[in-house]
């Protein structure tokens, strides 16, 4: 076909007790965004994994220019053209921005690395990507954003001809994106083919030319962008969506969980609220209002300087997530592969990780009845595995917070805290999390909810709670909680905001919190024991 840059042609792969990809195909075209789309564990990351030489297919070919070519590694990959960003990004923390543009690359001068041209090129290509950093930064002192814009400038001095981008937007506020979004048009003007996998389906209209679905492994059709994204949700997950956000709202009990005058110096300032069985309660706020910070003193994993927090009338001690644990507080934090979760331990030690100590006596875990647990509660949810010894590590994004939504309904939490429940998953396992969701407060327990998609605030809560400058500015009820609503106390001065003027919101509700997300590469523990009663997991 004239123009095409790369074609997949019947591409298979399997794991062990999983086919992850069957007899896929896919082209790209030269000067075209492809978008990539499909649910968490549709077979997206293997594709791209075998475009990048991480992994090898068992069969089916991949032709570059017409011709067929064997993609065994990395070097293989760079010579072709062919550059990943990947969703974590490959980038060392202690080396600058220019050290990590050229890494394995550098110029060189009399057999010594030239330094000099090395950071006037990096300088050169970040100025085309449009971010203001040195090269001689590390980059350990970068933010997520700027992290994406050194991602991308390395793929640039490759003089990549095929470019893959895995999530680039998951973590930009709506400014980056549209940054990243004009940066990617040059490239398409240039020539140059890119994939973009996203999650957000709004994206596919605005940047793509074309999309190619996989579910279950599976090509499931390959449709122009404009494509509606009802007909979007079908292909990918093989049924319709009525309803984006199926909030059920059941009876209210009394307060399961009171805050009273919370205070931590410089963060958050007289919070004061209470979540009620059988709600959801929402947070929403601008970036650095203080809610993440909140919802961490109140389980314990932060200090606080004043006011009290009570569990059904027990007022908790500060700092002690055990007590908080015991009391029936549970945490989803924003930050599942980092903080809520062992990646290298399997399905089944993660999905015990709060109810071992429970399961404990005389110094011996009951591992007969915490796998029966574990069978229960992966059934229940639906998780997508091949069996409860996989490792987490190797599980779609959606399944992993399946798993540690999981481990807190094994130890029966009452209020369960979720910091960004749906960030980085599709939109069928979003809804899979809503329905969860609601069957938690149908049964009597309380949630309090994260999130930095305001629609999902809007749509999920029975109330909104809004923050700004560390102080709550203001509550809205289910029937009042509009965008404008929310964003104008989000905007407002908290000491004298408490009724919205929605007149000032209309055009800045895109604005609304969309922090960026901490680093995931730390190494998990080596053992079982160093989580247990650790406060840096949840």
């Amino acid at each position: 076909m004239s123009g095409e840059l790369l074609r997949i042609e019947g591409i298979r792969k399997t794991f062990p007790g999983v086919v992850a990809l069957d007899s896929v195909d896919f082209d790209l075209r030269r000067g075209e965004v492809h978008v990539l789309l499909g649910e968490n564990g549709a077979g997206k990351s293997t594709l791209i994994k075998t475009l990048s030489g991480a992994c090898r297919p068992d069969g089916g070919r991949i032709l570059v220019d017409g011709s067929e070519v064997r993609i065994q590694g990395a070097q293989d990959a760079e010579r072709l053209g062919i550059a990943t960003i990947h969703q974590e990004f490959n980038l060392v923390p202690e080396l600058t921005v220019a050290e990590n543009i050229f890494l394995g690359r550098q110029p060189r001068r009399f057999a010594m690395i030239d330094r000099k041209r090395m950071e006037a090129d990096a300088q050169a290509l970040l100025e085309r990507v449009g971010v203001q950093v040195s090269p001689k930064t590390p980059v350990r002192e970068l933010g997520i954003a700027r992290l994406q814009m050194v991602e991308i400038a390395k793929a640039l001095s490759l003089e990549a001809r095929v470019l893959i981008m895995d999530e680039p937007t998951a973590v930009l506020t709506s400014e980056e994106v549209d940054k990243l979004f004009r940066i990617v048009r040059q490239l398409r003007e240039d020539g140059v083919g890119i994939v973009f996998i996203t999650h957000h389906l709004e994206e596919i209209a605005a940047l793509g030319d074309r999309v190619t679905v996989l579910r279950d492994g599976r090509s499931a059709g390959q449709v122009p962008a404009s494509t509606p994204e009802d007909e979007l949700v079908r292909l990918m997950v093989g049924r319709s969506i009525e309803q984006q956000y199926p909030r059920e709202r059941p009876a209210v009990g009394d307060a399961l969980l009171s805050v009273r005058g919370l205070t931590r110096g410089g963060v958050f300032h007289d919070v004061s609220f209470d979540v009620r069985a059988g709600e959801v309660v929402g947070f929403a706020g601008l970036v650095g209002a203080g809610r993440t910070e909140v919802v961490r003193a109140v389980f314990g994993a932060d200090p606080y300087d004043a006011g009290t927090v009570e569990v059904r009338g027990a007022r908790l001690g500060k700092g002690d997530v055990n007590a908080a644990m015991g009391a029936g507080i549970g945490l989803v934090p924003e930050d599942r592969k980092g903080q809520g979760l062992v990646l290298d331990a399997s399905v089944q030690e993660n999905l015990g990780l709060v109810t071992m100590r429970s399961a404990t006596r005389a110094g011996l875990v009951d591992r007969k009845g915490q796998r029966a647990a574990a069978a229960r509660i992966a059934g229940q949810l639906g998780v997508r595995m091949a069996g409860l010894g996989q490792h987490v590590r190797t599980l779609s994004g959606g399944n992993q917070q399946k798993v540690v939504i999981g481990k807190w309904l094994l130890a029966d939490t009452r209020v369960l805290i979720l910091d960004e429940p749906t960030r980085g998953i599709d939109v069928g396992a979003k809804v899979e999390i809503y329905q969860l969701i609601n069957e938690l407060t149908a049964s009597g327990h309380a949630v309090l909810m994260i999130s930095s998609d305001l629609p999902e605030v809007l749509g999920m809560s029975d109330r909104v709670l809004v923050m700004a400058q560390g102080r709550i500015a203001g509550e809205l009820p289910a029937h009042e909680a509009t965008q404008d609503a929310v964003m104008a106390l989000a905007l407002s001065a908290p000491d004298t905001a408490q009724a919205p003027d929605t007149a000032q919101a209309s055009d800045t509700a895109q604005a609304l919190d969309t922090a960026q997300a901490p680093d995931t590469t730390d190494e998990a523990p080596d053992s079982m024991n160093e989580v247990e009663g650790s406060r840096g997991h949840y």
